[in-house]
């Protein structure tokens, strides 16, 4: 079956004026994929897609033009949805909250808004199974870009933050992706608890940045006593401490944590002078972490391979 098109413009000229309009017309227990096509503009609304809504597709003309953005922060949250459907603190603050799985998301921002300094504010939580990101941009500061649960996977994304601004406890491989550090603190903050969990991050041919100065990095902490990291093929500039991966203050960590580096390169990559913690993983320990079966063995499931809109001509 066709997917099904439904539109969303400002100016009132598409189907739906917000993306909750549209969400909120796609049936429950939608069996068929739905493309919500949104016009170019900053559409100031938390959006939400639940667990009984799957097979969602948001496409936006280009990131920097179709701009999904709220700012909510975990100590203050307005939300059109009570907190007993989408959570308290940093879990419900999210300017975007996706629980339907197969949601996939192509040339649009996901940015919450709130100023520096406003703590835990996320852009968007994804707590949902095989969802997709293409060229997409996730703008804040603390808490950007919350991984929380299920398999992920982002390409030629742009991901922006401070502290623990890529966290949760996903299967996510993040593709030639840009990770820039806006100020000092931490890129990652994986959450794994258990060495029976196959949960983890990698980020594989990416590229991280840093606006200079004293705004320097660690690449990761565990925010679970077995968080799994993993960068390869990796360009990082300045920005990254030397040491590399930080502890959270419990040495106990250094014992559980996996974080991995594998063949990166640049000004940041320094592996002499990494904790004795963390290590370069061997060509043969790398294999199941570059590959895309690192988040699905199937090969036969189209969520990685397919950007489900594409195929999908916008005068549809």
């Amino acid at each position: 079956m066709v997917a099904v098109v439904i539109t969303v413009s400002h100016d009132g000229c598409g189907d739906y004026r917000t993306v909750q309009d549209a969400i909120d017309a796609v049936p429950l227990g939608n069996a068929f994929r739905t493309v919500i096509r949104v016009s170019p503009g900053v559409y100031r609304q938390p959006v939400y897609v639940p667990k009984t809504k799957n097979l969602i597709t948001i496409a936006g003309v280009g990131p920097e033009i179709t701009v999904l953005s709220w700012d909510n922060t975990a100590s203050r949250i307005e939300h059109h949805q009570a907190s007993r459907v989408i959570g308290t603190g940093t879990f419900g603050c999210g300017s975007v909250i996706v629980e339907g799985e197969d949601f996939i998301a192509e040339n649009v921002t996901f940015e919450n808004s709130a100023p520096q300094g406003s703590g835990q504010a996320v852009a968007i939580r994804v707590t949902a199974d095989r969802c997709a990101f293409y060229n997409c941009r996730f703008l804040g500061w603390q808490d950007t870009l919350y991984l929380h649960y299920g398999k992920q996977y982002l390409r030629d994304c742009y991901i922006e933050g401070s502290v623990d601004f890529i966290f949760g406890n996903s299967t996510a491989l993040l593709e030639h992706c840009h990770i820039h550090c806006k100020s000092a603190g931490f890129v990652t903050a994986q959450s794994r608890k258990s060495s029976q969990e196959t949960t983890g991050y990698v980020f594989l041919r990416c590229v991280i940045t840093g606006n200079g100065g004293n705004s320097y990095s660690y690449l990761g902490r565990p925010w679970g006593p077995f968080g799994r990291v993993v960068f390869a093929y990796t360009y990082m500039d300045a920005c990254i401490k030397q040491p590399g991966w930080d502890n959270w203050g419990k040495t106990e960590n250094e014992r559980s944590a996996c974080f991995y580096e594998y063949r990166c390169f640049g000004p940041g990559s320094c592996p002499a002078r990494r904790v004795n913690w963390a290590r370069e993983l061997l060509d043969e320990e790398a294999g199941q972490f570059i590959m895309h079966c690192f988040i699905d063995p199937n090969p036969e499931r189209p969520w990685l391979a397919e950007r489900m809109c594409a195929r999908i001509p916008h005068s549809a």
